[in-house]
C-alpha cells in the first residue's frame, strides 16, 4: 500500500501515517454559517477565474488596435489563458491532493493576482500572450481547489446541490459579467482595468482564505509530471495546427505536423496514465457512464459557449458600432435571465430530477444558438441578438449545476482532486480546442473588411456552435440521462 496522509483535524500540516487511500475520509461539513462564509470565500475566488475568461473579449478591438493583432493572433489572447488552464489543471488537482487543498488554493489567489497584474501591464504582444499564460497557471490550480473545498464542506444530496447551484451561477454569471465590467473598463479607463481590479481582490480573498478556509487532509504520492506535460502539450499543438490551417491550409506540413503530434501526444498520454502509479487522470473516473457523459457534454458544452461569447462582442462593436461599454451591456439579458434560472435549480432538482433540468437547459441553449447564428449586416439587436440570448441565459442557468454535480458525485474522497481537475479540464481544453474550429469555420467564408465581413464570420462560428450543441445534447441523452434513470441512481 502506498503512504497517505490521514486527517486528523490539524489541517494542511496533519502528521504522515501508513494508511491505505481508501481509509482516508473526508472532513465533517461545516457549520451552516460557516459554510455560507466558506461558499462565499470559493465562489468570489472562482468568479476571478471565470471573469478573465470573458473580461478581455469586449477589449479585443481596443487591444487590435493598440498591438496591432491579425484575426487569428487575437485569439491566442484567449487561448494562452485557457489551454495553459486546461492542461495544467489535472497537476493543479493533483497538488492539492498532496499538500492540501487550502495551502494550495491560498497559493494560486496569490500568483493568479500577480500575473493579473502583469497582463495589465503588457506593452508588447507577446508580454500579453505570455502574461496571459502565466495568469493560467494560478488558475490552473485555484479552480480545482476551489471545487475540492466546495465537495468536502457540503454533504452529498441537497446541501451540496445548493452549493453547486452557486458554484456554477458564478460560473455562467462570471463570463457574462465579465463582458460589462470589461466593456465598463474599457471604455471609461482601459481594457487593462478589469485585470489591476484582481489585484485587491485576491489580497481581500487571501486574508479571508487564511482566516476561515479549513484545513485539509494532505495524501502521499507525487505528481505525474509526464501525464501534465503530455496533456498540455498535446492539446496547444492540436490548436496550433487548427489555428495555422486559417492562412496556411489543411494539407500544408505547419498544419499537419502540430495535428499528428497532438494525436500522438494525447494518445501517450492515455497509455501513461494507464500505468502511472499515481495518475493525474485516474481511468477509474470513467468508469461511471454518468460521468464519463458529463465530462463530453461540459466540453462540446462550455466549446459552443466561449464562441458565442467570443464573436458576439466583437460582431456588436463592429456591426452596430456600440462601445466596448455598450456590448458589455448587450449581453444583460442573457446575464439576469442565467441568475433567475440558477438560483432555481436547487427547487427544480427536487421536483423534477436532474436529467429533466439539464436536458431542458441544453435544449434551450441550443434553440437560442441556432436562432443567433441567422446574423447579418441588417440582424436588429432586440429580435436577433437579444432575445436569443434570453433563451441562451436561460439554458446555462439550469445546465451547469447538475453538469458539475454528475462530474463529481460518487468520486472517492482521494480522488476528490483529480475528479474536480478533470470537470475543470474539459472545461478549459474544451474551449480552447472549439475556439480554434471556431475561428477556422469563421474565416473560412471572410469576405473582405467591414460589417458584411464581420456578420458573415461571425455567422458562421454561431452554426458551430450550435453543431456543438447538438452534439452536447446528444451526448446527455445517450450517457447521463440513462445512468440517472436507474433505479438505484436515482437522486436528485
Amino acid at each position: 500500500m502506498r503512504a497517505a496522509l490521514k486527517y486528523d483535524g490539524t489541517g494542511d500540516d496533519a502528521m504522515a501515517e501508513s494508511t491505505p487511500p481508501m481509509a482516508v475520509r473526508a472532513p465533517a461539513p461545516a457549520a451552516p454559517a460557516r459554510a455560507t462564509l466558506i461558499l462565499v470565500i470559493i465562489c468570489v475566488s472562482y468568479f476571478m477565474v471565470i471573469l478573465d475568461n470573458s473580461i478581455v473579449f469586449t477589449g479585443l478591438p481596443q487591444i487590435r488596435a493598440d498591438m496591432g493583432f491579425s484575426e487569428t493572433g487575437l485569439s491566442w489572447i484567449t487561448n494562452a489563458y485557457v489551454l495553459v488552464f486546461g492542461g495544467l489543471l489535472l497537476l493543479g488537482a493533483r497538488a492539492g491532493d498532496l499538500f492540501g487543498h487550502r495551502r494550495v488554493f491560498l497559493f494560486s489567489l496569490v500568483v493568479f493576482a500577480l500575473t493579473s497584474l502583469l497582463v495589465g501591464a503588457a506593452q508588447t504582444q507577446w508580454w500579453l500572450i505570455g502574461a496571459r499564460a502565466l495568469q493560467g497557471v494560478g488558475a490552473a490550480v485555484l479552480a480545482p481547489s476551489a471545487l475540492s473545498l466546495l465537495t468536502r464542506s457540503f454533504a452529498e444530496g441537497r446541501a451540496r446541490d445548493r452549493a453547486m447551484a452557486a458554484y456554477s451561477a458564478v460560473a455562467g454569471l462570471g463570463a457574462a459579467l465579465g463582458l460589462v465590467v470589461g466593456g465598463l473598463a474599457a471604455d471609461l479607463i482601459s481594457w487593462r482595468a478589469g485585470f489591476f481590479l484582481n489585484v485587491p481582490v485576491g489580497i481581500a480573498m487571501v486574508m479571508l482564505a487564511v482566516r476561515f478556509l479549513p484545513g485539509t487532509e494532505r495524501h502521499g504520492g507525487r505528481f505525474d509530471v509526464a501525464g501534465a506535460l503530455l496533456a498540455t502539450a498535446g492539446s496547444t499543438a492540436l490548436v496550433f495546427g487548427i489555428v495555422d490551417a486559417t492562412d496556411v491550409g489543411w494539407t500544408a506540413p505547419a498544419t499537419v505536423v502540430p495535428l499528428v503530434a497532438g494525436g500522438v501526444m494525447l494518445a501517450l498520454f492515455v497509455l501513461v496514465e494507464r500505468r502511472a502509479a499515481q495518475p493525474i487522470v485516474p481511468l477509474r473516473l470513467f468508469a461511471s457512464r454518468e460521468r464519463s457523459g458529463a465530462y463530453i457534454t461540459r466540453m462540446l458544452y462550455m466549446g459552443a459557449m466561449i464562441g458565442f461569447f467570443f464573436f458576439t462582442a466583437q460582431f456588436v462593436q463592429s456591426v452596430y458600432h456600440w462601445t466596448p461599454l455598450q456590448a458589455g451591456l448587450a449581453f444583460l439579458p442573457m446575464t439576469l435571465v442565467n441568475f433567475v434560472f440558477a438560483v432555481q435549480v436547487p427547487r427544480l432538482l427536487v421536483r423534477v430530477g436532474r436529467p429533466q433540468v439539464l436536458t431542458a437547459g441544453l435544449a434551450l441553449t441550443m434553440v437560442g444558438m441556432v436562432w443567433l447564428s441567422r446574423l447579418g449586416p441588417h440582424t436588429p439587436y432586440l429580435t436577433g441578438v437579444g432575445l436569443p440570448m434570453v433563451l441562451i441565459g436561460a439554458g446555462q442557468g439550469l445546465v451547469l449545476a447538475p453538469l458539475t454535480s454528475s462530474g463529481v458525485d460518487g468520486v472517492d474522497p482521494a480522488d476528490a482532486g483529480a475528479a474536480s481537475g478533470l470537470v475543470n479540464t474539459v472545461h478549459q481544453i474544451g474551449s480552447a480546442l472549439s475556439l480554434s474550429i471556431l475561428t477556422a469555420a469563421a474565416a473560412s467564408v471572410s469576405t473582405g473588411h467591414g460589417a458584411a465581413d464581420i456578420a458573415a464570420r461571425s455567422g458562421s462560428a454561431l452554426t458551430g456552435s450550435a453543431v456543438l450543441l447538438v452534439l452536447a445534447l446528444a451526448a446527455a441523452l445517450a450517457l447521463i440521462v440513462p445512468a440517472r434513470t436507474r433505479p438505484h441512481e436515482r437522486s436528485l
